[in-house]
Formats: C-alpha cells, sequence, structure tokens
C-alpha cells in the first residue's frame, strides 16, 4: 500500500532476480480499512515509492484508481474461518478487504509467483488459503519479516512514531523472543511466558491484544507447541497497531 520500506524492496529485488518480469502493485486500498481508521492519513508518496521501485529493478509499477479497481462494489471475497479471530475480531471487515483487492490483483497481473513478508501472519494464512481454494495460478512464497537496527518490524506506520517511540515501540519484538526462550526452556508453560510478556508489556505503555502459539496455516492455537509453530501478537502503542511474530524454533 505504498510508504516503501526496506521490507518491500526487499522482495521487489528478489522478485526481478528471479523472473523476467518483476510487478509491483502500489494501491491503498480502502476495503480493508475499518471506520475507527483514517484512510485519508495513511502514508502516501508515489513520487517516491516510484524512484524506490524502479531501483530496485521493477519492471511495472501498477498505480490503479479506486474506481478501477472496485467499478460497481459488487464482489466481495472472504476467506470466513481464518478470518474470524485475532485481527478478524478487532477489524471484522479486513480480511474481506484484502481478500478480494488480492483475488482482483492476482487476476490482473495473472499466473506468476508472488512474495510475501510474514510480518501479518494472519494476512499470509488469508492469501495462501485464497489462493488454495479459488485454485488460482500463483505459487506463493513468504519472506521473514525485516526489521530496524532495534528490532522493530519495518512498517510503513511507523512513520507514525517519532525517533523515540519507534525505540521504544522495538520493545514488543524484544518481549517476543524472550517469551519464546521461557517457551523453548520448558520451565514454564506457554501460557505462563505469555502472561510474562504481557504483563512486562504493559508496564511499558503497550496495550496486548494477544499473544499466542499458533498454526501459521490454521490460525489455532497450536496446544502442543511444535516445529511449525509461531509466536503471534498484536498490541496497541502510541498512535499505530504493532503486528509481529517470530518462529517458536528457528531453523539452523
Amino acid at each position: 500500500m505504498g510508504a516503501f520500506h526496506k521490507g518491500h524492496l526487499d522482495l521487489m529485488k528478489l522478485a526481478k532476480s528471479e523472473n523476467d518480469i518483476a510487478v509491483v502493485s502500489l494501491f491503498v486500498n480502502p476495503t480493508q480499512f475499518s471506520a475507527a481508521e483514517d484512510l485519508t492519513k495513511y502514508p502516501r508518496n508515489s513520487d517516491q515509492d516510484s524512484t524506490l521501485a524502479a531501483n530496485s529493478g521493477v519492471d511495472i509499477l501498477f498505480i490503479p484508481t479506486v474506481e478501477e479497481v472496485y467499478p460497481d462494489n459488487y464482489i466481495y471475497v472472504g476467506v470466513q474461518t481464518i478470518s474470524n479471530e485475532w485481527e478478524g475480531t478487532v477489524r471484522p471487515t479486513h480480511f474481506q478487504g484484502v481478500a478480494t483487492v488480492v483475488t482482483k490483483l492476482f487476476t490482473i497481473v495473472g499466473h506468476g509467483r508472488a512474495d510475501f513478508g510474514l510480518k501479518d501472519l494472519q494476512q499470509c494464512a488469508v492469501v495462501r488459503a485464497l489462493v488454495r481454494e479459488l485454485i488460482l495460478p500463483v505459487e506463493l512464497r513468504f519472506m521473514e519479516t525485516v526489521r530496524e537496527e532495534s528490532g522493530l518490524a519495518m512498517s510503513s506506520r511507523n512513520t507514525y512514531l517519532s525517533e523515540v517511540e519507534r525505540s521504544e515501540a522495538a520493545e514488543f519484538y524484544r518481549q517476543l523472543l524472550a517469551c519464546r526462550e521461557k517457551i523453548i526452556a520448558a520451565g514454564v508453560t506457554p501460557q505462563e511466558a505469555i502472561s510474562e510478556a504481557i504483563a512486562v508489556l504493559s508496564e511499558k505503555g503497550f496495550k496486548v491484544d494477544y499473544l499466542e502459539v499458533l498454526n501459521p496455516i490454521t490460525m489455532k492455537p497450536d496446544v502442543v507447541p511444535n516445529a511449525n509453530s509461531r509466536l503471534v501478537g498484536a498490541a496497541k502503542f502510541c498512535s499505530i497497531r504493532l503486528l509481529d511474530n517470530v518462529p517458536l524454533i528457528v531453523s539452523k
């Protein structure tokens, strides 16, 4: 949705290095914003984004209008089961907007490979289910989150934070790592480790919505954590909502 950062640019460079043509869409999708979110304030700088995309080797930067993407507003796509929990409880129509616009963009571009970052794990699960259920001719690949030097997951919305706030926001990632280490050490139960992390974050000004060990495909809790499990969380900090996740077991 624009305001490109290093995470976006790394995906662009990867796409260009492995394919004949690299296509990037730039579209602030109105249907994935809730009534409580201010669509007009979302960061936009198409000129800068165009330059960054070109310098990353992108062949086509597709910047459609809302009217082109939603000519009649007749059809919406949903992935109900995966969309209902976690972010879906806070933003009930968000994933319907995501699923609809991704379906349209995949249809426009056609057969190929699509690369996504894993920061929004639930969004990745929705897209994966979408491609599988609609039998879309798209190969999906999900890459680990690119982070700022502090560890904060890169996000276009980080521009809403001051430098001090960005540094403080990195505590969210640090607590994910600390929680993971406690779970791996098996000295406490996953829920005890999670409760401790939430307590620390709350003391530091975070409003934690959830922190859970989840299956990345179904987005259901992994009662018995395993090699595929991910520790997933969301929290409000200052003016933004932070989403992040880490693998429960790090591959060597």
